[in-house]
């Protein structure tokens, strides 16, 4: 590693950041896939970068400094991620890191850097690091095998190689579920593993996207809520395009691709070109969250019904295709998903349907993360209480009498 050289056997450690100043420098892809890592660990994230992903940028947690990066940024750093796509800039990081004896990652040339990232797993309360001398595909390759082990998966199916082959030239319309790297099924973690690109959402598990193989190419199709977003054409147009030259596609999606996910234009997209797709069912939020946060969605003697609805279009546009009357007259449960900016819009028109101002309600953000956070209140006084509370999406919006359950199980 720089002027020392690479060493041939690193010094493997863990370090407790919590509390302490991390600083990132560069907003892109490999950053997008380093920071639930650091945020998990507690660290105090700083990123330096005067442009970033949309993923990035909407990341809860960070500081985000928009702007380049200059000499003294690393002032009270503890570890250092120098991650621009501009070679000085990355190596001036690293020099000035080394000056003030701060261990640094460089993500272009890891052997300049004085510290690497390993490949990592955690199963069952175990965190295993595997690094090959800087073969980054040998130590994914490790790492995969050590998960399947871990986790049970390993049966004497085919090798990922085999499996692999079968996979170019398709894609996976694959639901990670509501938040939680651990609530994505086998079947979907199993595939993003041999994936070689991975279009993801910004609600698709962020950590699922740490665990990826250095050489797998991400897309950040990430629609930031009143933000910039990429064009559903668009991403239907990479993936056709990445399939076409023969490589294995994941697209990766919070909770379920179906719900509303887009997921079945994208299939239609696909399809209409000939591209094989495989379709793998996710954990929706529209249950998880309101599970997550102690509300049953339905309860014996309580509620035989619960309704699923998009609040992404105010009740009474034009382009409102919900029935918000016949709603409100439903003694059920009902859950609104992307209804943060429209909360006292939805809870008057349920009310002007019929549903009473006394009604429990909840609004769950941040569902089965470390910021999950649950406000309650009735349907006449949510809006209010949730404005107070600064929630911010993602968030589920739950209305019902199960709302108002208070019993809550161990999630982990």
């Amino acid at each position: 590693m720089n002027s020392h050289g690479a060493p041939q056997d690193p010094y493997l450690v863990g370090l407790d950041l919590r509390g302490r100043r991390v600083v990132v420098v560069g907003a892109g892809t490999v950053v997008q896939r380093r920071l639930p890592v650091l945020l998990a660990a507690g660290a105090d994230v700083h990123v330096i970068a005067p442009e970033a992903t949309p993923a990035v940028e909407s990341t809860p947690g960070i500081v985000w400094h928009r702007r380049e990066y200059a000499s003294g940024d690393l002032l009270g750093a503890w570890y250092v991620l120098a991650a621009t796509n501009d070679s000085v800039v990355n190596a001036a990081v690293v020099a000035e890191a080394e000056v003030q004896r701060t261990f640094c990652v460089r993500a272009d040339l890891a052997r300049e850097g004085t510290a690497v990232t390993p490949a990592t797993v955690a199963a069952d309360g175990l965190q295993v690091g595997v690094l090959a001398s800087g073969d980054h595909r040998r130590s994914a390759a490790v790492r995969d095998g050590l998960r399947a082990v871990l986790t049970g998966e390993s049966d004497g199916a085919p090798s990922n190689e085999g499996r692999k082959a079968g996979l170019a030239g398709s894609v996976a319309l694959v639901g990670g579920g509501p938040g939680d790297p651990d609530l994505i099924t086998v079947r979907g973690r199993s595939l993003l593993a041999l994936a070689d690109v991975v279009v993801a959402d910004r609600l698709a598990p962020p950590r699922l996207l740490a665990e990826l193989a250095p050489h797998v190419e991400v897309i950040d199709a990430a629609k930031v809520p009143y933000g910039r977003a990429m064009a559903q054409q668009a991403i239907n147009q990479v993936l056709v395009d990445r399939a076409r030259e023969g490589k294995f596609v994941v697209r990766l999606k919070g909770g379920d691709p179906y719900v509303f996910g887009r997921g079945f234009e994208e299939l239609e997209a696909l399809a209409a070109e000939g591209i094989p797709v495989t379709v793998v069912p996710g954990i929706t939020s529209s249950i998880a969250a309101p599970s997550a946060a102690g509300i049953p969605v339905t309860h014996r003697g309580v509620t035989h019904e619960f309704v699923v609805v998009s609040g992404h279009v105010a009740p009474g546009h034009p382009d409102s295709l919900v029935d918000w009357d016949a709603l409100g007259r439903l003694r059920g449960t009902v859950v609104v998903l992307m209804a943060v900016e429209r909360l006292a819009a939805i809870a008057d028109a349920l009310m002007a349907g019929g549903r009473p101002a006394e009604t429990p309600a909840a609004v769950v953000e941040n569902a089965t993360t470390g910021g999950q956070r649950t406000v309650r209140g009735t349907l006449a006084t949510i809006a209010a209480d949730a404005a107070a509370a600064e929630v911010k999406p993602p968030a589920v919006l739950v209305v019902g009498a199960t709302a108002g359950f208070t019993i809550a199980a161990d999630q982990s």
